[in-house]
């Protein structure tokens, strides 16, 4: 074969794999910007969702501070979507955020209890009933010196007379007397009482014997001007809590949690061990199963240094340990909060694991007191005597 011919078709094959390794490289760059363009499809996006992440996790995270007008020593209490406080003089509504909505006058040397509308206010034989809007429905000196009274969503209960011959009364929210015991309960020291039922129909008292060989705890129940409808004795362990859940009643002793119906038969299945934990806060659904929270009871003094929580839920009864050591705990919307003197934590009962938030503001020192929560979502704290409004974080 001519030279010529040879040099032509080396030339040709030497082109054709030029081409050839042309065409792979410019498929294998090709290649390569699609990988970058995907890659740097996919940073933006994550960069995009994580400001997004971060704009809606800051916000669930902005909690306020507001300083209220009234001091921690004036027995202040949540009331609704505010808060009571008693100055000396008159009992003050605030909203949660502070603005004064009423003033009601009422003298010195006062007590109060508050309900799901209305107040009571008593001093000597003196009672008033006062609705949320600061009117009195009733005022009244009764027959008797007042130890207490309780206001459900229809009645009050009024305990009058000596300490272990004491009349219960109950009337209507505009005064009117709707039941009586003026025997029933000779002997015996009443120690509290409440409303329960869908409508606060029915009603439980407990009260101490006295005289007998051992203290003895008795509750009674019955329907408010009707008929009584059961009794039990609870032993010599003090009582300190009914709450009504789900038809039945929960009641707590410094041993067992114990449930009753509204004829105090006992579901002893639902019966729990609570010895040495005690009952700080709740939250009752209207669907539900309540969220009962616990502290161990030597943390619960007046000066409360809380470090472990326990939530009992129906038949679940589920352990926490804080992150730090918190002067006060409570339920709302499902999640524990817990503050101490500078943080407030968040975990929903779900999970245990709590979120710490730094509470803002210019505080005059730390955190020393939680007075709980108002129906708003504030947690009402106090900095020595110094009172302020927090705002619950939610995420």
């Amino acid at each position: 074969m001519p030279r010529q011919t040879i040099n032509d078709q080396l030339q040709r094959r030497q082109s054709r794999n030029a081409a050839a390794e042309r065409a792979i490289n410019q498929e294998a760059i090709r290649k390569r910007q699609i990988r970058s363009w995907i890659i740097l499809v996919v940073v933006v996006l994550a960069v995009v969702l994580g400001i997004h992440f971060l704009r809606g996790y800051g916000k669930g995270k902005e909690i306020t501070l507001s300083r209220l007008p009234c001091y921690s020593n004036q027995s202040v209490t949540p009331f609704r979507d505010g808060l009571v406080y008693y100055d000396g003089a008159s009992i003050h509504h605030l909203s949660s955020g502070g603005t004064i909505r009423w003033s009601f006058p009422t003298g010195t040397d006062i007590r109060f209890s508050t309900g799901p509308t209305h107040m009571a206010v008593w001093s000597g034989r003196q009672l008033f009933l006062i609705d949320k809007n600061g009117n009195a429905t009733y005022n009244e000196s009764l027959e008797g010196e007042v130890q207490f009274a309780r206001v459900g969503e229809r009645f009050a209960a009024v305990v009058v007379g000596e300490d272990t011959e004491p009349k219960l009364i109950v009337k209507d929210l505009n005064g009117a007397q709707v039941d009586v015991e003026t025997e029933a309960y000779s002997g015996l020291l009443i120690l509290d009482a409440g409303f329960f039922g869908d409508q606060g129909e029915y009603m439980w008292t407990l009260a101490l014997d006295v005289f007998g060989t051992a203290p003895n705890t008795i509750m009674n129940t019955f329907q408010v001007g009707k008929m009584n409808t059961g009794s039990v004795s609870l032993g010599e362990n003090m009582t300190y809590k009914v709450l009504y859940e789900n038809t039945h009643l929960r009641v707590f002793t410094t041993q067992q949690v114990y449930t009753y119906d509204y004829r105090c038969t006992q579901d002893t299945n639902a019966t729990m061990l609570a010895y040495g934990w005690k009952l700080i806060d709740y939250e009752i659904p209207e669907r539900g199963r309540a969220k009962l929270l616990l502290a161990p009871t030597s943390q619960t003094s007046s000066a409360q240094v809380i470090s472990e929580l326990r939530v009992l839920e129906g038949d679940r009864d589920k352990r926490y340990t804080l992150p730090a050591k918190c002067v006060g705990a409570h339920m709302y919307n499902g999640n524990i909060y817990a503050v101490t003197g500078d943080y407030i934590y968040r975990a929903d009962t779900n999970s245990q694991r709590f979120f710490g938030y730094k509470i803002p503001g210019n505080l005059e020192g730390d955190i020393t007191a939680s007075y709980g929560i108002t129906s708003d979502g504030k947690m009402l704290l106090a900095s020595g005597e110094s009172m302020y409004a927090l705002t619950l974080p939610d995420k």
